[in-house]
C-alpha cells in the first residue's frame, strides 16, 4: 500500500470510506463538523450479498443501517456518496475518479475480507497517484498492537487475564487497583435456570418506515430462498432506536441479566438476554459507553455486581478477546481441526426438521429471527455439532450465515475455538461437551421432547447422551491427559464394558442415519 501523495489533482476532495459496521457517529472516522471538501462514500457491494445465503434479516439489518446512516449525515450537511457496486475495491476506486479525490480515508479492515478489499483498492488508487489511508477501529477499546504486546507475554491465552487488563485499562467496575466487590469474575453467579413463573420483559419492536421497507422489498425481490421471514420485522436500525433497545435493557433487563444469562425456555428466544450484539457489531451502539451506562445502574443500585460485572465481562472481556486472537492468529486460524471433523453438517440446521426439542427449539428461532443466545449456540446447537464430529468450514458457515450479529472475526473463533475445540485448547481448557443433562438443567426443553432425557440407550434416550461418551472415548488419545476430563474418564472406566459397546453402539447408529440423511443447506 502506498504512502505517497502524488495526485495530479491538487484542489481535490477527501473520500472518507465508511464499511457497513460503522453504522454510527461514534465508530466512522468522521469530522465533528461537515466539509465540503470531504465525501462519505458508502457501497452496497453485490459480490457480498451474493456470497453466501445470508439471513433475510441479517442482510435487511445491515442494508437499512447503512442508508438511515447515509440520510442522516445528509441531514447534518455531509456530503454523501451511496452506491452499489461489484465490490468494495471497484467501489471505492469509482468513488474516489468521480469527486477527484486526492486521499481516500477508511478504517483498517475488521476482517480479512475486508483487508484484501481495502488492499486491492489501494492498488487500483495508487495507479492513479491517490493515497489510501488506514486509521484504527474504533468499534474496539484494544488496537490489534495491543493484544499483541499482551499474547506474546502469555504462556496461554486465558481470556480471563485479558479481560482483568482491560477492566484496569477503562477503570469499569474498579476501586482503584482493585476489583469491585473483591473479585474480579462473578459467573458462578449467573447460571441459574429460569421457570415458568418469570416475567418476561418485551423486547421493543420498531415498525419499519419508508427506507427499512424498500430494503424488505429489495431482498425479498433478490434473496429468494435464504432463510428468515420478514413479515415482522422489528429490528432496530438506527442509532436512536438501538439506543431505546439499550435503555429498555438497562431498566428492564439488567437487573436479573445475572441471573438467569445462561437460561434457556421453550417458546421464550429473549428471556433476560440482553439482545444488544445486533448494534454493537454494526456500530449502532458504542461498546465503551454502553459499558459505562451498565456501571452506572450498578453504582446507583439498580443492578447487582453479579449483573454488571457479567455483562461487562461480555464486552470489555470476550468481544474483545476474540477479536484479538482472530488478528492474533491470522488466517491460519481458520484451517483448525484438531479432531479431524469431516462430517458435513445435517440439512435440518436449515429446515428445522428434527424432533430433538431443544434443537428445534434453537434452530427454530435461529431461522425465524437471526438470533439464539450464547448457550443455546454453545451447548445446544454448537454442542451437537463438536458430538457428531461436523466440519468446522461447515459449522463457521452456518453461524456466519445465520445470525445476525456474526462477523468472521466473532464468529470463527468462538465457533473454532469455544464451540469445536478446533484449535485444540487455545481458547479453552476443555471442550464444551455435555449430554442432555446439562440442557435439561439449564432449561424446560427435555419436559417437551419425544426423548427421554434419564436415558442413555435405547429408541427413547437422548441422542446427546451417548453421542457425549462416543465423543470422548473416540477423541480420548487427544483429550485423555486433559486434566479438566479427568473424573470424566475416570467415570467412563468404571461402566461395564457391555454398556461401553452400548453407548458407542447408540452413538454409531444416530451417526449412520445423520450419513443417510439429506446434508447442508
Amino acid at each position: 500500500m502506498t504512502t505517497k501523495t502524488t495526485s495530479v489533482i491538487q484542489t481535490g476532495t477527501t473520500l472518507v470510506f465508511v464499511a457497513p459496521w460503522e453504522c454510527s457517529r461514534a465508530v466512522a472516522q468522521l469530522p465533528r463538523t461537515p466539509d465540503d471538501s470531504l465525501v462519505v462514500c458508502f457501497i452496497e457491494s453485490v459480490d457480498k450479498g451474493a456470497s453466501m445465503p445470508w439471513h433475510r434479516q441479517k442482510l435487511v439489518l445491515i442494508l437499512s443501517a447503512m442508508r438511515h446512516f447515509a440520510d442522516a449525515l445528509i441531514a447534518a450537511g455531509y456530503r454523501v456518496d451511496y452506491r452499489r457496486a461489484p465490490g468494495y475495491a471497484v467501489g471505492i476506486a469509482a468513488a474516489a475518479l468521480e469527486h477527484h479525490s486526492t486521499r481516500v480515508v477508511a478504517t483498517e479492515g475488521r476482517e480479512q475480507e475486508m483487508v484484501d478489499a481495502l488492499d486491492r483498492a489501494a492498488a487500483l488508487l495508487d495507479n492513479v497517484g491517490i493515497t489510501l489511508e488506514l486509521l484504527p477501529d474504533r468499534g474496539f477499546l484494544a488496537t490489534r498492537e495491543e493484544f499483541t504486546r499482551w499474547a506474546g507475554k502469555k504462556k496461554e491465552l486465558r481470556m480471563e487475564f485479558f479481560y482483568r487488563e482491560m477492566r484496569r485499562a477503562t477503570g469499569l467496575l474498579m476501586d482503584g487497583r482493585d476489583p469491585v466487590g473483591g473479585q474480579w469474575n462473578y459467573d458462578k453467579d449467573n447460571r441459574k435456570p429460569a421457570g415458568r413463573d418469570l416475567l418476561m420483559p418485551k423486547l421493543p419492536h420498531f415498525a419499519p418506515d419508508t427506507i427499512t421497507r424498500d430494503v424488505l422489498e429489495l431482498v425479498t425481490a433478490r434473496f429468494v430462498g435464504h432463510v428468515g421471514s420478514l413479515d415482522d420485522f422489528g429490528i432496530a436500525v438506527t442509532r436512536a432506536d438501538a439506543l431505546a433497545t439499550q435503555a429498555h435493557f438497562l431498566a428492564h433487563v439488567l437487573p436479573r441479566f445475572g441471573d438467569f444469562q445462561d437460561a434457556m425456555l421453550s417458546g421464550e428466544p429473549y428471556l433476560y438476554h440482553a439482545h444488544l450484539s445486533f448494534y454493537i457489531n454494526c456500530g449502532l451502539l458504542d461498546p465503551l459507553a454502553l459499558c459505562h451506562a451498565v456501571e452506572a445502574e450498578y453504582r446507583a443500585g439498580n443492578a447487582p455486581l453479579n449483573a454488571a460485572e457479567g455483562f461487562i465481562r461480555q464486552i470489555i472481556g470476550w468481544r474483545e478477546y476474540v477479536r484479538g486472537i482472530y488478528w492474533w492468529t491470522g488466517p491460519e486460524y481458520g484451517t483448525r481441526n484438531y479432531f479431524n471433523a469431516k462430517r458435513p453438517l445435517p440439512a435440518f440446521y436449515w429446515t428445522n426438521e428434527t424432533d430433538m426439542h431443544c434443537m428445534s427449539q434453537a434452530i427454530g428461532q435461529t431461522l425465524d429471527l437471526a438470533y439464539a443466545h450464547h448457550i443455546q449456540r454453545l451447548m445446544v446447537t454448537g454442542n451437537y455439532a463438536l458430538l457428531i464430529g461436523a466440519d468446522p468450514d461447515d459449522v463457521d458457515r452456518w453461524y456466519l450465515e445465520v445470525y445476525a450479529d456474526a462477523y468472521e472475526w466473532v464468529e470463527q473463533p468462538n465457533t473454532r475455538g469455544m464451540i469445536l475445540f478446533a484449535d485444540g485448547g487455545m481458547l479453552g481448557s476443555k471442550p464444551y461437551a455435555a449430554s442432555g443433562a446439562y440442557i435439561n438443567r439449564m432449561s424446560d426443553y427435555c419436559g417437551k421432547c419425544r426423548y427421554d432425557v434419564k436415558q442413555r440407550i435405547g429408541p427413547d434416550a437422548c441422542p446427546f447422551n451417548a453421542l457425549y461418551w462416543d465423543f470422548l472415548a473416540r477423541n480420548r488419545d487427544k483429550l485423555g491427559n486433559n486434566n479438566r476430563l479427568g473424573p470424566v474418564y475416570r467415570n467412563w472406566d468404571r461402566m461395564a464394558s457391555e454398556t461401553q459397546a452400548a453407548l458407542r453402539g447408540a452413538a454409531a447408529d444416530t451417526l449412520a442415519r445423520l450419513d443417510a440423511a439429506p446434508k447442508g443447506y
